[in-house]
């Protein structure tokens, strides 16, 4: 009997998902809760849209049993955060993502990097602060460029590069003070740059074993200029310059599998994508962060390159099979995503526009 499947989310990263599971050997139906338009029309994805919100646990809960749903897949952070994989295992629903325990690595920056820390696993000096005099005392005498960051979830676009003290101060200021972000916000992370090439890592896992799939590159910068806001993403490539295969395997052996390693010793067995945004310094690689979830918009250029088929990997490490799985996933060919911003992004986007001319 053919599978069916049930993709939590409603942007590019879910249709990539959705399509590519889509594709599968296997034959399967795909859901999507709620979806969006294009994805409603595409004849590539098998099954339907449901005008349900990925925060309402219960109501998704009660759509995975209708269908039912042979395996749940969550794309983005915010439901994974806030416990939906908890929820699920409640009613004994296999979904795929980390326990809230497990995603703090992306809701906290502060638990990351002390994690990262106490694991031995390279990444940028750092400090954490939630009182904005002292944030401000330590950016007054530190030297620059810094990396400000909103500690806990700011739809990738918490992160602030400041090159001198004025920028950082602003920078807290509008944070900790005027509340940019809200309460992710509240604490902030400020560390050192780092220089390099960035690079996407984005693996598979059960906890233990790790799956890598294609490598990625993606361009935060609004424009080219220097000086750009961070957005969430304004395009990726994949794969992504700069890496090889003996790369891929000591970034997972020198920076994930530690990590998990930490994780397990704190109870968590981490299931599910993590994504690794990793700096490839003169010293060597070094994590800039851990997501929680596929890269948007890497997903879309990564699926639409790799080789392997989706629904069976997930169904297999479901299945407690992940032993017998490749360590790397194999790509044909190359590809590129480009983002179409509304006016006004990232700041204030003005939202409702219609995409016309896709047909």
């Amino acid at each position: 009997m053919a599978p069916t499947f049930l993709v939590i989310g409603s942007g590019g990263r879910e249709h990539a998902i959705a399509a590519a599971l889509s594709r599968s050997a296997l034959s399967p139906v795909v859901h999507i809760a709620p979806g969006n338009a294009g994805m409603a029309h595409d004849p590539e994805i098998t099954g339907r849209c449901f005008p349900v919100d990925p925060g309402d646990h219960g109501a998704l809960i009660a759509l995975a049993k209708s269908l039912p749903a042979t395996l749940t897949i969550v794309g983005p952070e915010a439901p994974l955060c806030a416990g939906i994989v908890d929820a699920f295992a409640l009613h004994d629903l296999p979904i795929w993502g980390p326990t809230r325990a497990g995603a703090r690595l992306e809701s906290s920056k502060t638990f990351a990097k002390q994690l990262m820390q106490a694991a031995g696993v390279p990444t940028a000096p750092w400090h954490a602060f939630c009182a904005l005099s002292d944030a401000l005392a330590h950016v007054r005498h530190a030297p620059h460029p810094l990396m400000i960051k909103a500690d806990g979830l700011a739809a990738g676009k918490g992160a602030l590069r400041c090159d001198h003290v004025q920028q950082s101060v602003e920078a807290l200021t509008q944070m900790m003070q005027q509340g940019r972000f809200g309460a992710a916000g509240e604490r902030v992370v400020i560390e050192q740059v780092l220089t390099g090439p960035e690079v996407s890592v984005m693996v598979m896992t059960d906890g233990q074993h790790i799956i890598a799939l294609p490598t990625s590159q993606d361009f935060k910068r609004l424009t080219a200029h220097a000086g750009s806001p961070n957005t969430g993403g304004m395009g990726a490539i994949s794969p992504a310059p700069h890496t090889s295969t003996k790369l891929v395997t000591l970034i997972c052996r020198d920076l994930i599998a530690p990590t998990l390693a930490a994780l397990r010793e704190r109870g968590i067995v981490y299931t599910g994508f993590l994504y690794a945004g990793v700096m490839l310094t003169p010293q060597g690689p070094r994590v800039l962060e851990f997501n929680v979830r596929l890269g948007d918009p890497e997903t879309q250029a990564v699926l639409s390159v790799m080789s392997a088929d989706l629904a069976t990997l997930l169904l297999a490490i479901m299945a407690g099979d992940a032993s017998a799985l490749p360590a790397q996933l194999g790509h044909s060919g190359a590809a590129c995503c480009v983002v179409l911003a509304a006016p006004g992004y990232p700041a204030s986007p003005r939202a409702g526009g219609r995409i016309v001319g896709l047909d």
